[in-house]
């Protein structure tokens, strides 16, 4: 990828993560913004919702990082165990543990707590649905043998970034937890859907430029046979 189609697609991301972020903050914590509304409070209102797009900002970092760092790790899979169906096999494995581990360690669920599982039962229907999504389109617009890596990347990759927020367990953990997770799910479809279409903008603009050198190049040359005719 070239460098301009590289900073189009970070600031692009960028742009994703601050504004899922703001809006879903607005509406899991319209109790806290609309006391801003309500008293007419205009500048706090804004610099509260600022405070969301940087969070949203921060989160689309972190997306892009765990992007790239999967890159590798695919990679590395396919090497290790030398066929993509082995390592497919493997990472169905994997989603399939990470599954467990949310459900019955990491949103710890009680049943005295209705309210609170079926909040978690929604985010995890969410992850799941948003994923399988993401790899069906994945896989359709690339090649089918992409789905299993596309799931594995939505539901694994996805999890390890919104790890830190679901082992908190002070404070108005529940929602910060539902907020940080769209701005995950959207970053991550966003990059694993677009990344083709600007690796293959790169291409398209390597190859002009590679045209412009050698026709610049032959007009030189056609310069100096000229000159040095006279």
């Amino acid at each position: 990828m070239t460098i301009r189609n590289w900073v189009k697609f970070f600031l692009t991301a960028l742009l994703i993560g601050g504004s899922v972020t703001a809006v879903v903050g607005l509406i899991v914590r319209w109790e806290f913004f609309s006391q801003y509304v309500s008293s007419g409070e205009t500048w706090q209102f804004i610099g509260a919702l600022m405070w969301m797009i940087f969070l949203g900002f921060t989160m689309s970092v972190v997306a892009q990082m765990g992007f790239f760092a999967y890159l590798t790790v695919h990679q590395f899979g396919v090497n290790l165990f030398r066929t993509l169906t082995l390592w497919n096999w493997v990472q169905l494995l994997i989603i399939a543990v990470v599954l467990f581990d949310l459900i019955f360690f990491r949103f710890q669920l009680t049943s005295g707590e209705p309210g609170r599982t079926l909040l978690y039962l929604l985010l995890l229907f969410t992850l799941v649905g948003v994923s399988v999504v993401t790899a069906i389109l994945k896989a359709k617009w690339t090649k089918k043998h992409t789905l299993i890596s596309a799931l594995f990347f939505m539901i694994v990759i996805t999890t390890l970034e919104w790890l830190p927020a679901l082992m908190v367990r002070s404070g108005n953990i529940d929602t910060w937890v539902t907020i940080l997770l769209f701005p995950l799910l959207a970053v991550n479809a966003y990059q694993l859907l677009m990344l083709p279409k600007y690796n293959k903008q790169s291409e398209q603009d390597v190859a002009r430029r590679d045209k412009r050198r050698k026709e610049r190049k032959s007009a030189e040359q056609k310069v100096i046979k000229a000159i040095k005719a006279k």
